[in-house]
């Protein structure tokens, strides 16, 4: 279980440029807002204060498995001057479905324990959604910012809990929270582990390492994805953009949409040998039928200017340079 990463400009500058990797833009301009004395103080934000010209530079606390009582965290908000929540704590997909008590406790109980502490010490909190977050009954191509979602698995309606509950507390007490829907991300520094669009990553080990590759999904699964430097920069400049240019707290992102049979098309540009074999997981092929092909952002892009660099191209020419090198320094064989 991992604990609390503490992000401050003022003592730990190597962790946000990790977290911001490659897509540091302004994230040293978001503006500040003080912690609160009272412990069960819910104040509302003053809708007139300026958010384009901070007095001090933001510290910000990412919690990652939270399940920390609220003391202990409450401690480490305070001590700090923690300025802005960012709570990445959930069980994917799959093994959400495998583990649904466990799920319901760190997906609800564990983001309940921040909105709290969030609204008690007048912070900022980010949380992000998923794709997971629509279901059968969505639509699909595109799916909008505001539709029917209803989800069919644990992880999406802990994340359509979290979505309401945020807008909830918004209208409520003036909690500034922002929320915004991930489409599967692409990385090289995140080991495939449970959710369904992780073909995406393990496709470029095994074609680096055997050549062969076994997807879980039909190879005419199309998916809405994004490489994990456009997700990075998407948050931090969501984060930065001002409350008056938001219409919704919580966005759809989009970048790209593939399918399996397509990501290993564009691989054998590169790797011509790569064989994929496809084996349907029911579980996954049906977690992903119920999600959308593609992602309507016409909001993010209107409301404060989001785009994305990476298409499926260059998504795969960085992803195989980036996983061949990450394979060599860690002794791992590559083809």
């Amino acid at each position: 279980m991992q604990l609390c990463l503490l992000v401050s400009v003022s003592t730990a500058a190597a962790p946000l440029e990790m977290f911001c990797r490659r897509s540091l833009s302004r994230m040293w301009s978001l503006p500040r807002r003080g912690v609160s004395s009272s412990h069960r103080e819910m104040s509302r934000w003053k809708r007139t204060e300026s958010v384009q010209t901070p007095e001090e530079k933001p510290r910000i606390l990412i919690t990652e498995w939270q399940m920390f009582p609220n003391l202990y965290l409450l401690e480490v908000i305070v001590n700090n001057g923690i300025t802005w929540l960012v709570h990445y704590s959930a069980l994917l997909s799959a093994v959400g479905e495998a583990n649904v008590a466990l799920a319901r406790k760190i997906n609800i109980t564990g983001l309940h324990n921040v909105f709290d502490l969030s609204l008690e010490n007048c912070l900022r909190l980010f949380v992000p959604s998923t794709i997971g977050a629509f279901g059968p009954s969505s639509p699909r191509d595109p799916a909008p910012d505001l539709c029917i979602q209803r989800p069919r698995t644990i992880y999406g309606v802990s994340k359509v809990h979290g979505e309401l509950m945020g807008e909830y507390l918004h209208h409520k007490y003036g909690l500034d929270f922002r929320c915004l829907r991930y489409p599967g991300v692409i990385s090289v520094n995140t080991t495939p582990g449970g959710g369904t669009t992780d073909y995406a990553v393990q496709i470029f080990h095994d074609a680096l390492s055997t050549g062969q590759h076994e997807c879980y999904l039909r190879p005419d699964t199309r998916l809405p994805m994004m490489h994990i430097s456009d997700c990075h920069r998407a948050t931090v400049e969501f984060m930065q953009t001002s409350e008056c240019q938001l219409s919704l707290r919580t966005y759809n992102i989009a970048a790209m949409s593939f399918t399996p049979e397509e990501v290993a098309q564009e691989i054998r540009k590169h790797l011509p040998h790569l064989k994929v074999t496809y084996k349907t997981d029911s579980v996954r092929q049906t977690i992903a039928d119920s999600w959308p092909v593609r992602f309507d952002d016409t909001n993010a892009r209107r409301d404060w200017g989001w785009e994305p660099t990476f298409g499926l191209e260059k998504l795969v020419t960085d992803m195989l340079q980036s996983v061949r090198i990450k394979r060599t320094n860690e002794g791992l064989p590559v083809s």
